[in-house]
């Protein structure tokens, strides 16, 4: 089934709280569904995603609000659950919650985390995702795993949204996508991060056929429930221009391909207004990929693509 298209922005760099919330006001007029903040310590202007979203929901009225993603290693999910669900009530029913395995091994060195191995991370994840569900149900519950355990623990305040928010859960990898087709409504595709920087493996694997192998692990964790799911990228070479071929040729040493194949990527979006939009419909076409995020340095310049696509 053909989603809509809906778009997001990823945004940082605070300065004040009224830049912040003109920001924020800036993005929901130009018709973008939703403002996401990643979650990392070092190397990122990102700020603290609960304080900085409900900030933004307080300035805006119709603007969902999101986090790309948060890392689970950095807080217990029972307690990351709590904050999500409040931010939920306060918003009226306006999160889109992100969770994580976590991946940037900066981020663990500066806080002096043990920085696990990928199947561990993973299998954690898949815990905290339960511990969050079971967070937002009806009721006291219960959860006994290898990581967390919860005893008749009666979660509040419940969301606004039910039967609860939609989580999204993004990955590069075979055994994360299979996770998130199982139990995200969201998901979110990814270059592979196991390397735990962004280096030339990350930008190797969106060439070619990688995008339509990742959707495949999708689907095969998913299974019936694969046509419920929302597929998103966070396209992170995007602009609009008349002159594509000059950008490419400056990005492919970088891909270690040639520029026309660097332009094929699944992380690449460039062109002009007309030639994007053909783009993102072949690709939804092709990949189901309805959902399309750009970086608070982009979203100005793709208004006219949102504009002319959202809600299509």
């Amino acid at each position: 089934m053909t989603k809509p298209f809906r778009f997001g922005v990823t945004a940082g760099n605070l300065t004040s709280g009224g830049a912040w919330a003109e920001q924020a006001r800036r993005i929901e007029g130009l018709g973008y569904a939703t403002l996401f903040v990643h979650d990392h310590f070092v190397d990122s202007s990102a700020p603290a995603p609960m304080v900085a979203l409900s900030f933004a929901a307080a300035a805006t009225t119709t603007l969902r609000l999101g986090m790309l993603v948060m890392g689970n290693d950095y807080r217990h999910p029972a307690v990351l659950a709590q904050d999500a669900a409040t931010l939920d009530v306060l918003s009226d029913g306006r999160l889109e919650f992100g969770l994580g395995a976590g991946w940037m091994t900066a981020d663990y060195e500066a806080l002096g985390l043990p920085y696990d191995g990928h199947g561990v991370r993973i299998n954690r994840l898949a815990e905290a995702l339960a511990v969050v569900k079971g967070a937002w149900g009806d009721g006291a519950y219960d959860f006994a795993g290898d990581h967390y355990t919860i005893t008749a623990y009666d979660a509040l305040p419940k969301p606004r949204q039910q039967p609860r928010p939609p989580i999204l859960v993004g990955g590069g990898g075979p055994k994360l996508l299979r996770l998130a087709g199982r139990e995200a409504d969201i998901v979110g595709i990814n270059p592979i991060l196991s390397a735990g920087v962004i280096g030339a493996e990350a930008a190797l694997d969106t060439i070619g056929d990688a995008t339509a192998r990742k959707i495949g692990w999708v689907r095969e964790g998913a299974g019936e429930r694969f046509d419920d799911l929302e597929l998103q990228i966070r396209y992170f070479v995007a602009a609009v221009t008349d002159d594509a071929q000059s950008l490419a040729e400056a990005m492919a040493p970088g891909f270690g391909v040639s520029p026309d194949v660097a332009l094929s990527s699944g992380a690449v979006l460039v062109g002009t207004v007309d030639e994007v939009c053909d783009t993102l419909q072949r690709r939804r076409e092709e990949w189901g990929v309805s959902y399309v995020v750009f970086g608070d340095d982009q979203y100005e310049q793709f208004a006219p693509v949102v504009a002319r696509l959202a809600g299509t």
